[in-house]
């Protein structure tokens, strides 16, 4: 491990502080859930149980080390420290620290009376007057299986329109995984529709339509999407929409009829977004075709070169069951690489778009590669062949694809200076708050240790009202509580203050510690490059 560089400063010891106390329901991990995991996890969620109450939590709790020490819960699949993306799903390191002394503790209740008031989750909308709605007819799951259902809905629009803002409201949020919506101005899907029972058609992959354009999506826990500022997703006059939901295995039976409100643009004259996958495994695949022989791990890859410039507003990677990781980057001509998205380990139930912080130019002549792995052995506890079978390019569960689409139109100057998310942590559920893990009481000061720049590049500046001359650690961890530099102070030294190189860390969120025999407190930063 890399040694921190440190500059010391002379200081008097001031005041003491309290020790850690152990965390409860009722007075942090209630209002942790109800920020990161009941929006799945609810009567009505997708997800497979509650965690709204504490008989919910404590029941399920012997599993919270596993889930969140392994980035596993809440679902983030992209690597924050590869490209730090809109929106991002993810504990803090005290967070899950917090977690883990909790369930360590037995879990303890609390003072119910401390406790946040819990959330309501309902089919209520966001978008309360929409200047359209479209709904698919109600329909029972079919199958014991999963189900990927098309349904096509006629717009009936009369002239071009722009759409600037939609909300996807699941009939039945404990059975909708996720749904895809498509513009389609064709008649296939409404003759595949025709020639299948019941409403709609059921089409794993595309939705069977090679005129279809994919214009935006839904997944558990995500709200209203909206266009940046003068920007919108065209809707030719009199087209279709088609709408794939994926209704998991162990539905069948039950009902759903989701709905999608619609915003748009009073103008005709907005600037056109698209959604297309320039990284595919039909014209930029270079080591093709995609095929997987039986108990083989095999990678491919993509590349494709933009001959304008593109500002590019979001990246979505997509493959099948035994795709194992998949990256996409791109390297312009003056040689720099734009980082778009690493998913080291590829969930396909936990797949989306991700928008990017702030859009990012893509020159003419940059370079777009992709990199993905399948693995078809029986090590893959997600083959669904066993013993394993060869796989191939297609559309069934048991095929596979290697495509990466981006949302993107023509730059225009300043397009990457447009802020789509610029937080540094996530808002709290109604603003509640938790006992951090270093046990400091509120009087204490917030800027009792702080950090700067933040942003910070090369270095970071550490200023802290009382550091210990005695058994005094600093330590930087990245988000998933890592630890990836430390430095002892000196036992002689006493300092308020300390500079640490931090040139070899990539850009990132971290968290700065500093840890003695009498204290613990900890500040967030960010490295940019």
């Amino acid at each position: 491990m890399k040694r921190l560089f440190l500059f010391i400063l002379p200081f008097a010891l001031g005041f003491s502080v309290n020790a850690q106390t152990t965390p409860t329901w009722s007075d942090d991990i209630a209002c942790l859930l109800y920020t990161h995991c009941t929006g799945c996890h609810n009567s009505n969620g997708i997800a497979p149980f509650s965690l709204m109450t504490y008989t919910d939590a404590a029941s399920a709790a012997s599993g919270f080390p596993y889930a969140v020490n392994n980035g596993i819960m809440p679902p983030w699949p992209p690597d924050r420290s590869y490209n730090n993306l809109a929106h991002e799903r993810y504990l803090t390191p005290e967070e899950i620290t917090l977690i883990n002394d909790w369930v360590n503790a037995g879990a303890p209740e609390g003072n119910q009376a401390n406790a946040p008031t819990p959330p309501v989750y309902s089919s209520n909308a966001v978008i309360t007057n929409p200047d359209l709605v479209v709904q698919i007819p109600t329909y029972a799951v079919g199958s014991s299986q999963d189900v990927y259902r098309c349904f096509v809905i006629p717009t009936s629009e009369g002239v071009d329109k722009f759409i600037t803002g939609f909300e996807v409201l699941p009939g039945n949020r404990s059975i909708v995984h996720h749904v895809l919506v498509f513009r389609d101005e064709t008649n296939t899907p409404a003759t595949l529709d025709a020639n299948d029972p019941g409403p709609g058609y059921t089409s794993f992959g595309g939705i069977g339509s090679q005129g279809a354009k994919l214009i935006g999506g839904w997944v558990p826990g995500q709200g209203v999407f909206e266009t940046p500022d003068g920007m919108g997703i065209k809707l030719p006059a009199s087209t279709n929409l088609v709408l794939q939901i994926h209704y998991p295995a162990g539905t069948a039976g039950l009902e759903d009829s989701t709905k999608i409100h619609i915003k748009f643009s009073p103008s005709s004259t907005l600037r056109e977004i698209s959604l297309a996958p320039p990284l595919n495994h039909q014209t930029s695949l270079i080591d093709g075709p995609l095929y997987i022989p039986a108990n083989e791990v095999r990678t491919f890859h993509e590349e494709y070169t933009i001959p304008v410039n593109l500002t590019v507003l979001s990246v979505g990677p997509h493959m099948h069951l035994i795709g194992k990781s998949i990256k996409a980057y791109g390297v312009t001509p003056t040689n720099d690489t734009l980082k778009f998205i690493d998913i080291p380990n590829w969930n396909f139930h936990w797949q989306g778009s991700y928008m990017f912080r702030n859009p990012v130019k893509i020159p003419a002549g940059t370079v777009l590669y992709g990199e993905a792995t399948y693995d078809n052995t029986i090590g893959n506890p997600n083959n669904p062949s066993n013993p394993p079978q060869a796989v191939s390019l297609g559309e069934a569960t048991t095929d596979e694809m290697m495509l990466v689409y981006f949302s993107y139109l023509f730059y225009q100057n300043g397009d990457e200076n447009i802020v789509i998310d610029n937080s540094t942590s996530i808002d709290h559920y109604n603003n509640c708050s938790y006992n951090s893990v270093t046990g400091i009481e509120e009087k204490i000061p917030d800027n009792y240790l702080s950090v700067y720049p933040n942003p910070a590049s090369n270095s970071l500046n550490i200023n802290c009202t009382e550091l210990f001359a005695k058994n005094t650690l600093i330590i930087i961890t990245d988000v998933t509580g890592k630890e990836v530099e430390s430095l002892h102070v000196p036992t002689s030294a006493n300092a308020n203050s300390a500079n640490i190189n931090i040139s070899n860390l990539p850009s990132g969120i971290y968290s700065v510690q500093m840890k003695s025999d009498k204290l613990s407190v900890a500040r967030k930063f960010i490295v940019q490059r």
